[in-house]
C-alpha cells in the first residue's frame, strides 16, 4: 500500500494567492486524524467533513495514523477550499487513485458530508495563481467553472462529487452523475442607479465638479441642503468614468470573487463598481475584516469605482477615519496575529452632507432650527485629516425653480469628453505606475509646470493665508491639470490654477 500522497491547493491570503503541497502520509500505529501546516478553525473541520465525504462515497477510510500536511508550513491557511485536496491526497495515499495522475492537478472545493462538491469564494485569483506557477490542470466544483474559465491558459476540470475527482484520477468507484450544488452569492456585485446626468435640474457648478472628477479620478465632497441634488449627481459619476482595462477587470473581479459577490455568467466585470452603504455601516463592513479570516469591505469592493458615503457626517468617526489609508496608498491593509490581509481599494470617494442636522442652514434665511454649537459638531464629524484628502469640495445650492432651467447635457456628452481626458493623461503618464492625475505626486506635477512665478501666485498666497496645506496645494494642482485635459491644453494656465483652486476651497476667494 502506498503510503504517501501528494496533491496541490492554493491558499489566498487577503488578495494573495499561493500554491499550497498537501501530503498525506499513513502510519502504522493507532488510527487518527492529524492536520498540520497552521490551519485555521473552519480548515481544522476538514478532518470532520473530508472523512464523512469518503464514507459516503462508498471508499475505505484507512484504519492508520493519517497526517496531512500542507506546505508551507509557515502560511497561514484558512477556508474550506482545502477539503477536496485533502481527501484526494488521502485517497492516494491509499492507494484508492493514482497518486502520480492527482500529484501535479491543483484541486479547489469544500466537501459536504454526502461527498458532493460545493463551491468556494475567491476561485479566480487562486487559478490565475496556479496557472501563473505552471500549474494549469485544475479541478473545481462544477459551480466555479465559469469563474475559473475566466483565467487564460486554464485546464478546468468541473466535478459535482468526490467519487467523479476519484474516477477521473483512476479509481474504481460508482461515480453516478449528481446535480451539481448551485453557487450561493452572498450579495451581488453593486451596479449604479440608472439615470442620466442630463436630469439633473441645474446645479451647472456642481455638473461641473462631477466632470472633473471624473476626468481625473478625483474624490468629491457635496454639501447642500435635502433635495438639492447631491445624491442624483453622485450616481451619474460611474457613469461618466471609462470601461475598466483587461488588467483591472481581471483585479476587481477578482477582489468581488474573494468577496463572494461575482457572478461570472456575465464574464469579467467590465464596468467600475459602485458602492453606497448605510451610514449606519460598521468600520469592518467598510474597510472588511470580521471575524476569522478578513474579508473584503465595501471600500475594496469598491475599487476602481465610486464609494459613495451619503449623509457623511452620520457615519461613525471610527468609520471615517479609517479611510485615510486607501485614500492615500490606494490599498487596505487588515492585520491579524498570523498574518496581515492586503486588498486593493483605489476607489473615487464621494461625500454628501447637509449644512448642518436639519439641512436648512442655507444661508438664505431659511428656518434653520439648529443651534450653532449642533453647527459645528455636525460638520466637525468630517475632520481636516479626511477633507484634506478630498481634493474637490463643492457647494450644491437649493434649487428654486422648476421651470425655466435649460436641460444639462446628458451623461453620453460629458462622458465623451472625460475620455478624451484620460486619454491624454494615459499618454502623459505612459512610462510612469500612474493612471489619472489624482494619483501623480505633487513634485511631479510641479516640474512639469512651465517656469512663470505667476503661474502659481494664488497658490501662495492661500498656502500663506493658512487656507491650504502643503497636501492641499498638491491637489489643487492635480486639479489644475485635469482642468487643461478637459480643455484640451498641454498644460494648465494661471486661469486653471485659480479655477482649481476655488473647487478646492468650496468657493472662497484666495
Amino acid at each position: 500500500m502506498t503510503a504517501l500522497g501528494r496533491t496541490l491547493a492554493v491558499g489566498l491570503l487577503g488578495m494573495s494567492a499561493r500554491v499550497v503541497e498537501v501530503e498525506a502520509h499513513l502510519a502504522s500505529a493507532l488510527p487518527a486524524f492529524v492536520l498540520v501546516g497552521l490551519p485555521d478553525a473552519s480548515l481544522a473541520e476538514a478532518k470532520v467533513r473530508v472523512r464523512a465525504a469518503v464514507a459516503c462515497t462508498g471508499l475505505a477510510w484507512p484504519p492508520r495514523r493519517v497526517t496531512v500536511n500542507l506546505s508551507p508550513a509557515a502560511l497561514p491557511k484558512h477556508g474550506p477550499g482545502f477539503d477536496l485536496a485533502i481527501a484526494v491526497a488521502v485517497l492516494g495515499a491509499t492507494g484508492q487513485l493514482d497518486p502520480e495522475r492527482a500529484r501535479d492537478t491543483v484541486h479547489l472545493g469544500e466537501l459536504g458530508l454526502d461527498g458532493r462538491l460545493r463551491p468556494v469564494r475567491g476561485v479566480l485569483p487562486a487559478v490565475a495563481e496556479a496557472v501563473a506557477q505552471g500549474r494549469t490542470r485544475v479541478v473545481v466544483p462544477a459551480a466555479d467553472v465559469p469563474e475559473a474559465e475566466l483565467v487564460p491558459g486554464a485546464g478546468v476540470i468541473g466535478c459535482a462529487t468526490l467519487a467523479e475527482v476519484v474516477a477521473l484520477h483512476g479509481g474504481e468507484v460508482d461515480a453516478t452523475p449528481t446535480t451539481p450544488v448551485p453557487a450561493p452569492r452572498t450579495s451581488t456585485a453593486s451596479a449604479a442607479p440608472g439615470g442620466d446626468l442630463a436630469e439633473v435640474l441645474g446645479q451647472p457648478a456642481a455638473r461641473h465638479a462631477v466632470e472633473v472628477a471624473a476626468a481625473g479620478g478625483h474624490h468629491l465632497l457635496l454639501t447642500g441642503p435635502p433635495g438639492a441634488g447631491k445624491t442624483m449627481l453622485a450616481s451619474r459619476l460611474p457613469g461618466l468614468l471609462p470601461d475598466l482595462t483587461e488588467p483591472e477587470a481581471v483585479e476587481v473581479s477578482a477582489v468581488h470573487s474573494v468577496a463572494g459577490s461575482f457572478d461570472p455568467s456575465g464574464g469579467l466585470l467590465r464596468r467600475p463598481p459602485y458602492e453606497d452603504p448605510h451610514h449606519t455601516a460598521s468600520a469592518v463592513a467598510i474597510v472588511g475584516g470580521g471575524s476569522g479570516w478578513p474579508h473584503p469591505g465595501a471600500a475594496s469592493r469598491a475599487h476602481r469605482g465610486v464609494l459613495f458615503l451619503d449623509e457623511a457626517p452620520e457615519f461613525s468617526g471610527r468609520v471615517l477615519q479609517t479611510l485615510r489609508q486607501p485614500l492615500e496608498h490606494g490599498q487596505l491593509v487588515i492585520s491579524r496575529a498570523a498574518g496581515a490581509a492586503r486588498f486593493p481599494a483605489r476607489f473615487q470617494l464621494v461625500l454628501a452632507a447637509n449644512p448642518c442636522p436639519c439641512g436648512r442652514a442655507t444661508g438664505k434665511g431659511l428656518d434653520c432650527s439648529c443651534t450653532p454649537q449642533a453647527r459645528r459638531r455636525y460638520l466637525a464629524r468630517l475632520d481636516g485629516p479626511l477633507l484634506d484628502r478630498v481634493d474637490l469640495q463643492v457647494e450644491v445650492p437649493a434649487v428654486r425653480h422648476l421651470t425655466g432651467e435649460r436641460p444639462g447635457e446628458s451623461t453620453a456628452t460629458v462622458a465623451a469628453r472625460v475620455a478624451a481626458a484620460r486619454t491624454a493623461q494615459a499618454l502623459r503618464w505612459a512610462d510612469d505606475p500612474w493612471r489619472t492625475n489624482a494619483e501623480v505626486p505633487g513634485a511631479r506635477l510641479r516640474a512639469l509646470l512651465r517656469p512663470d512665478p505667476g503661474l502659481t501666485a494664488d497658490l501662495h498666497r492661500a498656502l500663506d493665508a493658512g487656507r491650504l496645506t502643503l497636501r492641499g496645494a498638491d491637489r489643487v494642482l492635480r486639479i489644475a491639470w485635469t482642468l487643461a485635459d478637459l480643455a484640451g491644453a498641454a498644460a494648465p494656465s494661471r486661469e486653471d490654477v485659480g479655477r482649481a483652486l476655488l473647487l478646492r476651497t468650496r468657493g472662497a476667494r484666495p
